[in-house]
């Protein structure tokens, strides 16, 4: 089996299951166009990568392990000809990091091929997952996205509407779709609107949609507007298609962790520039959480906004304060021991010019498994910092997230297990201070409409809280044994 692609540290930040991405662009090369598309997501999953694209008789599929660069070249791209293509980037939340859960998922069905790319995670996958394999259909991976895929392929309706409408009914929790026929894409996003999905209209004609209108912009894409909660909109002939499947949910639930981590800065969610929420939380956070300090540094690159509104609030300038190599990401190349002993130092450096002898404000975004926060407190310490005060734009996670966000079990995440203080104590900071859930949907600008389960336990749907992430793979190893 081929390697799997390893992080050189273990980031500390939560982890968002996948990008996705759907084209139809007649007279174009469309899986060069899904390349780019997910080349502006890689920020969502650096797992593993795919892109199949339809001709209107077949569908062709090229998936591997690895960042979107490592997973495409001229050669495996050259097959893959047609006018409609999806694409998808991973980061596991259901299912390991290994190849038969990496997507897209493609089946034969009698209707004629389909592929789905799917971001989110169901929360009765488990039922659903056994009820498919009560009726005797075959499953090959370990994720709930292939529970999806063999549900489409047996659904029943005289069009891809009418069948993508009468399994959405059974899905519970979060997802936003991308799936693709012999002769059309169809974007799909849950009732209560968890994930993000955009679609706009290509400049060379055709449509396009993604998990971000950052992705629609590299493609040229005007007229963008978020997909509806509950909407399926066929991207086929000359003009989109909507058809509101499922009323939304009373209950709407965007991640508002969008806002403080996942997505890329110019991008728009929920109707909101994220850039300007950030630097909205910064300045939240320096009103309700001040310091006593020289200068402001970010903890590149989510928090820089952030560190921006911070110091613009408080009067405290900003600088930089770490240099991070944006390009270790994640490698094949297995690291010695003596550098992995050497941690975070393999991505950032700091700056001892800028920190030496002076009262330092760090601004962060969170902290999870708090495994990267201590280290790099000890960076500035080494680089001769006199006072270190730690700040962070959301408030302590406490719950895991069963909404396709990768953020530990109860016992993983630190601020379950420990209080702020002995997170201060633990980190080794002068002070530390959580920007308040009220403040952070103030800076956000509303209070309703978003799910904020991993701070408050208040899931907008019931979950079981044994849900894991690997849970199918232990089912499997199991069975096998």
């Amino acid at each position: 089996m081929k390697e799997i692609a390893l992080p050189l540290l273990d980031d500390d930040h939560p982890h968002d299951e996948c990008g996705i991405v759907g084209i139809f662009a007649p007279n174009e090369n469309v899986a060069s166009m899904a390349f780019f598309g997910l080349f502006a997501l890689q920020h969502r999953g650096q797992e593993a990568a795919g892109i199949a694209v339809a001709n209107g008789f077949t569908i062709r599929l090229h998936k591997d392990v690895g960042m979107v660069s490592q997973v495409f070249n001229v050669t495996n791209m050259e097959p893959l000809q047609g006018h409609y293509a999806i694409g998808h980037t991973r980061y596991s939340t259901t299912g390991s990091s290994s190849l038969h859960n990496a997507q897209p998922f493609m089946v034969e069905t009698m209707h004629g091929p389909i592929a789905v790319a799917h971001n989110g995670n169901l929360v009765n996958s488990p039922a659903l997952r056994q009820e498919l394999l009560q009726r005797g259909v075959g499953l090959s991976s370990t994720s709930d996205s292939e529970v999806i895929t063999m549900m489409l392929a047996g659904a029943r309706g005289s069009t891809w509407n009418e069948r993508i409408r009468s399994v959405m009914k059974k899905w519970v929790g979060a997802y936003s779709l991308v799936i693709l026929t012999r002769d059309g894409v169809y974007a799909v996003r849950d009732p209560w609107g968890f994930r993000p999905l955009s679609v706009g209209l290509l400049p060379g004609g055709g449509h396009a949609a993604a998990s971000e209108s950052c992705a629609l912009q590299t493609l040229g894409c005007v007229a963008i507007r978020e997909v509806k909660p509950g909407e399926i909109i066929a991207l086929s002939k000359s003009a989109l298609t909507v058809q509101q499947a499922l009323p939304p949910n009373p209950r709407q639930a965007a991640c508002v962790f969008e806002f403080v981590y996942f997505a890329r800065p110019d991008s728009i969610w929920n109707g909101k520039n994220v850039h300007e929420v950030r630097q909205r939380l910064g300045r939240q956070l320096a009103i309700e959480k001040p310091a006593e300090a020289d200068v402001v540094v970010p903890i590149p690159d989510s928090a820089i906004p952030a560190a921006i509104g911070f110091s613009e609030q408080s009067g405290i300038s900003y600088n930089i304060g770490f240099v991070k190599n944006r390009y270790i990401g994640r490698t094949f190349i297995q690291p010695t021991e003596s550098l992995r002993q050497q941690g975070v130092a393999l991505k950032f450096n700091a700056l001892p010019t800028i920190v030496r002898g002076r009262r330092v404000v760090v601004i962060d975004d969170s902290i999870v498994r708090g495994n990267t926060t201590g280290p790099l407190i000890r960076l500035l310490r080494d680089a001769g910092a006199a006072e270190i005060h730690m700040r962070i734009t959301s408030p302590p996670i406490l719950h895991p997230c069963f909404m396709g966000v990768d953020m530990g079990t109860y016992d993983e995440l630190i601020a379950h297990r420990l209080s702020v203080e002995e997170i201060r104590k633990l980190i080794g900071a002068d002070s530390i201070g959580y920007l308040s859930l009220a403040g952070m949907m103030e800076a956000v600008g509303s209070a309703n409409g978003y799910c904020t389960a991993c701070f408050t336990g208040k899931y907008p749907v019931p979950v079981h809280h044994r849900l894991r992430k690997f849970g199918f793979d232990l089912q499997e190893n199991e069975v096998d044994e």
